[in-house]
């Protein structure tokens, strides 16, 4: 049993007499969650969560033959849990580089500004998630949450796992699932679920720091639409700004933001604008004035009680201190007047904080000073600098509801904490243009999805250095795959827009988007399955069958939910989950000739539901559909889609749609598809149908029918690609 929201979590351990300097007693629940807490937890020091979203109530003591029992401990002013989990593969730790698989291998839990991964050889990126995944020899699976917020080491063998915390001493989570499917669904019960998004963040995005002036915009506006490059989004790096001052805009480069955003809605564009949480220290400038002016000042304090200054790109910036409810306030208050301008998203970067100089190992000094207030203590920044970010997403995410209250926000964030997958999708920051990174972008990607995180991704085409021509070919053929979809690039470097190099590789770009715009109702699907149950959008092979060990270090194929699996044309030595799969083509290409789009594969027994190949989505519509059918030894398959209005609110009062699709065999030489609405009270949508059923060899396609029982006759052949 649960219980959500941090003003609960106090509530719960005032009434229980619990919230006091002296131990817990352990627990454990009838979901086979166990919370442990050591012997010198002082509630105050930790407490209120931030991963947890749902507190745990207090079932039973921890039950007798209990698997996996933490063991703590104190080192030098150091708290310590070493979590003995006998043999298991482990995974999760969110943000991170290096293998899909966990074992063996360490990294620090301190969000830092991390251009090019190369600071702390990658073990120390922009995000914290003190989260580690188990999985046994017999497919069943363990989650274990360091539950605190304080600069942390993780130490994974392959058989434990060791939390070594910079502070106080903190509880520690452990629950139990029958498969990783479920322990995910723990995952996000007790950490947090993802609001269904807008179906324009699950298109094409172009970006680059940064387009310079509005004409430079429009121009890529209309190139994208000139060349037939569907997209939905362009982004405004920090070069919108009037001196790099949030919520400004440039009088001479963007001059006219309504104007710009008006034009890129004509055409059939988003924008993005960025917003970072440095706010230049200069009297006269309003953002700071107000902040302030404001009781007590809006800004984080250092260790002298004075307001805490380090240097970003205006120069001498402070930095509001969002553990305040009344800083959070404000800065919502912010947001109404900059998405007047007609701005449909927000990019919050540079937020782990990012400090050029003024502070220590890249961001403030770790004794500053946050004042908290409400459910949030006071604290020093070595407590609330992992969770930095998420503070000010969560007060982002507040304005931005409040500025359009009927649109679903989309706020795009490079610092977060576990949990934080409530407010805010991600990327995996600076990467760079090689090879390397690219084939790292999966596990990254993966490893995200495993730790409540299922939209992500890489920047496409790398951030840092100048793309070839080649590599970008594959960066954009295998992106059409990631949750998260954008190409963005250093300004120091080359350009990369898909036009950027070659008239072929322009055209494989053309055909990776139609691909990701083909599969937008399996993917909107797969989203809203995600903000229903957690899954992952993106999934490791050995999703398709936990006890198959082949599959556990797979980490260049994926799966695309459950029933499609992706071989980009790089991969080496891949191992296939066991059973039929068939090749599939998405707009015509022919994945044996084809050297840059990835190999996809529709598992026996599916359903793939495809769109019409549009420019924006805009003009996503589920009118008509081809259904890709992949035949099970029996001759059926099934499959289904959500549909809602992509936008807005009305999906939570019941205005959506789902839909079945079954295939049985009719006679020894015939099909017949059936079409069903399982739920939803969106009015029925005349659509019309195409059925293609796979063979080994082709796609055999009937005439499209507004029947909602279609018959066809069974191809000779059917069998797909066994493994």
């Amino acid at each position: 049993m649960i219980k959500n929201s941090i003003a609960f979590q106090f509530l719960f351990f005032i009434l229980t007499g619990n919230f006091s300097l002296h131990a817990q007693t352990s627990f454990s629940t009838k979901d086979s969650i166990a919370v442990f807490y050591p012997k010198a937890f002082d509630a105050t020091q930790t407490l209120p969560s931030f991963a947890i979203s749902n507190e745990p109530l207090v079932q039973a003591g921890i039950p007798q033959g209990w698997q996996i029992t933490p063991v703590f401990s104190m080192s030098s002013d150091k708290s310590i849990a070493k979590v003995n989990c006998g043999t298991a593969d482990f995974y999760g730790t969110g943000e991170v580089t290096g293998t899909l698989k966990r074992n063996n291998t360490s990294i620090t839990l301190w969000n830092t500004d991390n251009y090019g991964y190369e600071k702390h050889f990658g073990k120390q990126l922009y995000q914290s998630h003190p989260w580690v995944m188990g999985l046994r020899p017999n497919g069943t699976a363990f989650g274990v949450i360091a539950d605190n917020t304080w600069k942390m080491d993780i130490e994974i063998t392959n058989t434990s796992i060791l939390f070594t915390s910079d502070g106080p001493a903190f509880r520690v989570l452990v629950f139990e699932a029958a498969t990783p499917q479920k322990l995910l669904e723990k995952l996000a019960v007790l950490t947090g679920k993802i609001e269904l998004p807008p179906i324009w963040s699950l298109g094409y995005q172009q970006c680059r720091y940064s387009y310079m002036n509005d004409a430079e915009v429009k121009a890529i506006a209309d190139s994208l639409r000139t060349k037939q490059l569907p997209c939905d989004v362009i982004w405004m790096d920090i070069d919108y700004m009037d001196q790099y001052k949030i919520f400004t805009f440039s009088s001479d480069a963007f001059p006219d933001p309504v104007g710009l955003n008006n034009y890129l809605h004509q055409h059939k564009f988003k924008s993005v604008w960025m917003i970072d949480p440095g706010i230049k220290q200069e009297p006269g400038y309003a953002i700071y004035d107000q902040g302030s002016a404001a009781l007590g000042t809006h800004w984080v304090q250092n260790s002298a009680n004075e307001t805490s200054v380090g240097n970003v790109w205006p120069g001498p910036c402070v930095f509001p201190d969002y553990t305040r409810p009344e800083t959070r306030k404000w800065w919502a208050g912010l947001y109404p007047a900059f998405m007047a301008t007609g701005i449909d998203g927000v990019w919050n970067d540079m937020n782990e904080p990012s400090v050029f100089s003024g502070g220590e190992d890249g961001t403030m000094f770790s004794d500053n000073k946050h004042r908290g207030g409400g459910d949030l203590p006071a604290g020093s920044h070595l407590r609330y600098h992992n969770v930095y970010g998420r503070l000010m997403v969560q007060a982002s995410r507040e304005g931005i509801v409040q500025a359009n209250p009927t649109k679903r926000p989309f706020i795009l964030s490079r610092s977060n904490f576990l949990g934080g997958q409530k407010f805010a999708a991600t990327w995996t920051g600076d990467n760079q243009s090689t090879k390397e990174h690219m084939k790292l972008s999966v596990p990254m990607s993966l490893t995200m999805g495993l730790s409540g995180q299922p939209i992500s991704g890489p920047d496409v085409g790398g951030f840092s250095g100048s793309c070839t021509a080649n590599l970008f070919g594959h960066w954009m053929a295998l992106g059409a795959f990631y949750p998260f979809y954008r190409n963005h690039s250093d300004k120091q470097t080359a350009r990369q827009e898909p036009w950027a190099f070659t008239k072929g590789i322009e055209d494989v770009s053309r055909i990776a988007l139609q691909r990701r715009y083909r599969l937008l109702p399996y993917l909107y699907t797969l989203t809203q399955e995600a903000a229903t149950t957690g899954a992952p959008i993106m999934r490791p092979l050995f999703f398709a069958d936990a006890t198959d060990a082949k599959l556990r270090d797979q980490e260049e194929a994926f799966l695309l939910g459950d029933i499609l699996m992706v071989v980009p044309k790089w991969a080496t030595n891949v191992v296939y989950p066991k059973g039929k799969w068939n090749s599939i083509s998405i707009v015509g290409e022919d994945s044996k000739t084809d050297k840059f789009q990835p190999d996809v594969l529709l598992k026996a027994g599916a359903i793939l539901p495809l769109g019409q190949i549009i420019q924006s989505s805009v003009d996503y519509t589920v009118d008509s559909l081809t259904l890709l059918v992949s035949l099970d030894e029996k001759n059926e398959a099934t499959g289904y889609l959500y549909h809602d209005a992509g936008e807005g609110f009305a999906y939570q009062k019941g205005e959506y749609l789902i839909r079945d699709f079954t295939v049985k065999p009719s006679g020894n030489d015939s099909l017949v598809v059936t079409v069903s609405s399982r739920a939803g009270l969106l009015p029925t949508i005349h659509n019309r149908y195409r059925v293609g059923v796979v063979t080994n060899t082709t796609i055999v396609y009937t005439n499209w029918s507004s029947d909602t029982t279609i018959k066809v006759l069974k191809p000779k052949e059917s069998k797909g690609l066994e493994k």
